[in-house]
């Protein structure tokens, strides 16, 4: 498939999930009470900080590989680390759809399907 689709598919999932990771490194007590309301009548109630360290892990490694994957698609030397890094971010995204269906916000699940479908065509490009 196109490589500059390719690429421009991972610069946005890059910057999606570094983002995303970077207000939850600097913001991280703000993130932690705000969830821990959003969540507090779910069985991830008493989980929150580590159910948001492990999606923080998971959006790293997405937005790391995705920027490894656009260079490594500009100078035509491969497609792996674009391809995990579409993965990864699959997972990443599933996972938070996972939390808002269990907390029972649809409307963030659905905000959640507009980032899951250029990831699933990222992996289906890179594949």
């Amino acid at each position: 498939m196109n490589n500059a689709a390719s690429i421009l598919l991972l610069a946005f999932l890059a910057l999606t999930f570094l983002q995303s990771g970077y207000e939850k490194i600097f913001y991280w007590k703000d993130n932690v009470a705000w969830l821990k309301e959003h969540f507090a009548k779910t069985p991830l109630k008493n989980q929150v900080p580590l159910a948001l360290f492990h999606l923080l892990v998971v959006e790293l490694i997405s937005g790391i590989l995705c920027v490894v994957g656009a260079i490594q698609l500009l100078t035509n030397s491969g497609r792996e680390y674009g391809f995990y890094g579409a993965v990864f971010s699959c997972i990443c995204l599933l996972m938070m759809l996972f939390g808002q269906r269990l907390a029972k916000d649809y409307d963030g699940a659905r905000t959640i399907v507009i980032y899951f479908i250029p990831a699933v065509m990222a992996v289906y490009w890179l594949n």
